[in-house]
């Protein structure tokens, strides 16, 4: 039988709408790579990289990285990763990033087969982000009665909450998500790519939806 193709997905949704922990399960079930660009972005100032003195006020404020400056960190990803399929959680968040994203994989004969839209009410995702706690070692994130008493479900690590939350800058966060992102979901709707899936339930009730929309996807018998 012709080989299936790698399949590409790009999740997206407001903050605290469950992408990380969606975009993990989803990667893990379908053998994929995963990456949060806001865990990215969090390493790169931690790690004082060459743009965090850049990124760092953005962060800071709530705001979004200048679209040049996401696609220069996400290339080098992409790169390496070129010839395997992925989960992309929060990029392309803008219509640049997107037209950036949609002319990298063209050049290579690529395209992404999806784009994943967690749907949560704005009420909901402010309790979420007042229990949304953060591995500092691995990256994992998820709701505080995830963690073991405290301690990262992953490494062990210990999880506290993340410097970017908090009311102020999670209102900011969802304006720019409203602004800059939901044209892009509209976008992947006339491309007849979108998956619009309710992120309200639990988290094992979201994931079984999304693997059930996610079989669906004819990408799984394209021929390579």
């Amino acid at each position: 039988m012709p080989e299936a193709m790698p399949l590409r997905l790009v999740l997206l949704g407001p903050p605290a709408s469950g992408k990380g922990t969606q975009g993990r399960r989803i990667a893990e079930r379908e053998g994929l790579a995963y990456l949060s660009t806001g865990a990215l972005l969090r390493e790169e100032l931690e790690n004082e990289g060459p743009i965090a003195e850049e990124i760092r006020p953005v962060l800071a404020r709530g705001g979004y990285v200048a679209d040049d400056t996401m696609c220069r960190i996400m290339e080098p990803w992409l790169a390496s990763h070129e010839s395997a399929g992925w989960v992309l959680d929060g990029f392309p968040r803008t219509a640049a990033q997107d037209d950036f994203l949609g002319r990298w994989l063209d050049e290579r004969g690529q395209s992404v087969d999806a784009a994943v839209a967690l749907e949560v009410p704005q009420s909901e995702l402010l309790g979420r982000i007042e229990r949304r706690v953060e591995c500092p070692q691995c990256r994992w994130s998820g709701q505080k009665s995830e963690t073991d008493g405290g301690h990262c479900p992953k490494c062990g690590a210990v999880a506290g909450p993340r410097a970017d939350d908090g009311r102020e800058n999670f209102l900011r966060r969802f304006d720019e998500f409203a602004l800059h992102a939901l044209p892009v979901i509209e976008r992947y709707a006339r491309r007849e790519k979108l998956i619009r899936c309710d992120a309200t339930d639990d988290i094992g009730t979201v994931a079984d939806r999304l693997a059930r929309y996610i079989d669906s996807l004819s990408s799984h018998g394209q021929e390579a």
